[in-house]
């Protein structure tokens, strides 16, 4: 199985604005990093998880990593967000790897993304035991 990693939609709108960013982009999606993760190559196929608002809302196949001109390394993303069930993330930052296993689910067919709570919401109300 293909090894997953999390990362914060950087300057993201909430989920709306992510969505329209990704999807904006035709063939794939590139974000770039300074460093190429050591188990890059167990990624290929996996996904990136997206972080908003502290919570995992959705994520990108992972196509490939590419080295630039400038040393820098780009991660080569299908131009698609796949709604997943929302789960609590705390902020951090670059990347975190996330086996398959700690994966939140996608929403199965027909559910709407929009009825996600929250983040901190979310949060608060995990650790109260009512979600």
């Amino acid at each position: 199985m293909p090894l997953n990693m999390t990362k914060i939609a950087f300057r993201a709108n909430g989920v709306d604005g992510l969505r329209q960013r990704i999807a904006a982009h035709e063939a794939e999606f590139r974000i770039n990093t300074r460093y190429i993760p050591k188990r890059h190559e167990e990624m290929i196929g996996g996904s990136l998880y997206w972080i908003v608002d502290h919570s995992i809302v959705g994520r990108s196949e992972i196509r490939a990593f590419e080295k630039r001109e400038d040393g820098r390394y780009d991660i080569v993303l299908a131009p698609e967000l796949i709604a997943v069930e929302t789960r609590p993330k705390r902020a951090h930052q670059g990347w975190r790897y996330l086996e398959e296993a700690d994966a939140p689910r996608d929403l199965p067919e027909g559910a709407d993304p929009g009825d996600v709570l929250p983040g901190r919401l979310l949060n608060r109300l995990t650790k109260l035991g009512l979600v």
